[in-house]
């Protein structure tokens, strides 16, 4: 039996989820601990956060320490969101808390936000699967920002991110000296040349009949059965905003007291519901669930299933798999062609396993590259390497961290354009250890699509063999080969400097 400690530095609030992790019994929340301290509005409006502020946070956290140790907690995660991600001095901050307070504080980027919020979710198990297999859209209301992602049949097939936060609202509704009674006609306004341009995306041939939000304050009303007898099950859309159009003449003192919330809350709590409400009237939605779950909840998830405890099972890599072969869709991609060089490019890399020394994880950042390789093309088709780069780093896809989304964009790129080394590369975020993958990833990707230069699909089958440093590829065809053999060599040079392997096409005719 193992404590683990969850730490959620949000935009508003601090919280510590406290569990008991056991590979026999699974994983029980047995303590939670919230402090209110506003990060994000300083954040937002400035880009900086005061010194009275980090000191605040560090009094906060060391009060979090002590309960740990008092827990006797044997390993914890803790993460920051938008608040210090958005701020300019992030490394300062980051350093202060080390040091003031021996906790190792995390960012997270929005990507990584969004995927472990999407795994609390999915910490429901069967509740969830059963949820999605209609269409459904997760609708996570941030302090900065507010995340959209559309499922069908149970698969992710895209999410959209846009700066429509409570906070971040609220802020700017500050800013305009607007009254109560002005809230809904702004928020409104705000929020509808975002989601119109959502819709016109995204929804044109999509049914979404569920959502599932994530937030700090609806949720937390769901939790006190103020929907519905059992405590987190779904409830029809119409009834949330019944209760909501009720508490609506009232004042923030008596919502605090009906609500049972703390005042600072309410206007969160008005604001959030009214980008539900309206993300509601858009989608034409007849359920809502609000699980409960937070943050902290998928920091748990993640490392219960690192350490092999048994925790409700989603195939999230085939959501990743399945986001990007829509964002290959929406720019026209050749599902085919991409298909093909999936096939011959996973090939090669399961025969190259003891020369690369790769893992999974980069086997599938190498599959979707082979899904995005002409995603550029929309473009352009003379800058298709830079286009294609451009397109993935300004799409997300939950799932991935902002580094693995540059080493995607980067392999892309690089295989149809000149390999960038390091010296010249530097200048990005990549550490050494990703610029050696994406070598690796690259010179894999070139020979396959070295092997379909024609694009024309021309194989059967593909079959590869290392031995003595010669990889031999076996091309089962009876069709005319000659260009793929001749454009072969031009790729096969920079394989042979990655891997000091020469690869070889070998055609083998069958007539069956």
């Amino acid at each position: 039996m193992k404590t683990f400690a969850a730490i959620d530095v949000g935009s508003f609030e601090l919280s510590m989820k406290i569990f008991e992790i056991s590979p026999k019994s699974g994983m029980r929340e047995i303590d939670c601990i919230r402090r209110r301290i506003d990060l994000g509005t300083e954040t937002y409006a400035t880009g900086k956060m005061a010194y009275e502020r980090v000191d605040e946070l560090c009094r906060c956290l060391n009060e979090f320490t002590k309960i740990m140790k008092g827990y006797k907690v044997s390993g914890y995660r803790a993460y920051g969101t938008s608040a210090i991600r958005e701020t300019e001095n992030t490394i300062i901050i980051l350093d202060q808390i080390r040091q003031r307070t021996g906790i190792k504080l995390g960012v997270l980027s929005n990507s990584e936000q969004r995927f472990l919020g999407y795994k609390a979710v999915a910490f429901k198990g069967e509740a969830f699967n059963k949820f999605i297999e209609k269409g459904t859209a997760i609708v996570d209301i941030g302090g900065g920002s507010i995340q959209i992602s559309l499922f069908d049949k149970d698969k992710l097939m895209a999410t959209q991110n846009m700066k429509l936060g409570v906070l971040r609202i609220r802020e700017t509704l500050s800013h305009l000296d607007a009254g109560k009674a002005q809230y809904e006609a702004l928020v409104t306004e705000m929020a509808n040349s975002q989601l119109a341009v959502f819709k016109k995306l995204y929804l044109k041939d999509k049914q979404i009949n569920n959502v599932i939000i994530l937030d700090d304050y609806i949720n937390a009303l769901v939790q006190k059965n103020y929907f519905s007898e059992k405590v987190g099950e779904p409830i029809e859309a119409k009834t949330f905003e019944k209760l909501m159009k009720l508490a609506a003449g009232k004042s923030s003192r008596e919502l605090t007291r009906i609500f049972d919330m703390p005042e600072e809350s309410i206007d969160l709590l008005y604001i959030s519901y009214i980008l539900l409400k309206r993300m509601i009237e858009v989608m034409d939605v007849e359920m809502l669930w609000a699980p409960g779950v937070t943050l902290c909840d998928g920091i748990a998830y993640e490392y219960a299933q690192e350490n092999k405890v048994p925790v409700p099972e989603h195939d999230f890599e085939q959501d990743i798999i399945a986001c990007a072969q829509n964002i290959s869709k929406r720019y026209m991609g050749s599902k085919k062609r991409g298909e093909t060089l999936e096939k011959i490019a996973l090939t090669i890399f399961d025969s190259m396993k003891k020369v690369h020394g790769l893992g999974e994880r980069e086997r599938l950042l190498l599959r979707l590259a082979t899904l995005l390789h002409d995603c550029g093309k929309y473009i352009s088709m003379v800058n298709l390497g830079e286009c294609s780069y451009s397109i993935i780093m300004a799409t997300e896809m939950i799932g991935l961290s902002h580094m693995e989304r540059e080493m995607v964009a980067n392999v892309v790129k690089f295989n149809h354009d000149e390999f960038e080394y390091y010296d010249v590369a530097k200048a990005s975020t990549l550490d050494q250890e990703a610029y050696l993958k994406i070598a690796k990833l690259t010179a894999i990707l070139r020979i396959a699509n070295g092997l379909d230069r024609s694009h024309k699909q021309k194989f059967k089958d593909v079959k590869t063999v290392l031995k003595d440093n010669v990889l031999t590829i076996t091309v089962d065809t009876t069709e005319d080969i000659t260009l793929e053999k001749g454009m072969f060599w031009h790729r096969a040079d920079f394989f042979e400097e990655v891997y000091s392997v020469k690869p070889v096409i070998k055609q083998k005719k069958s007539y069956n």
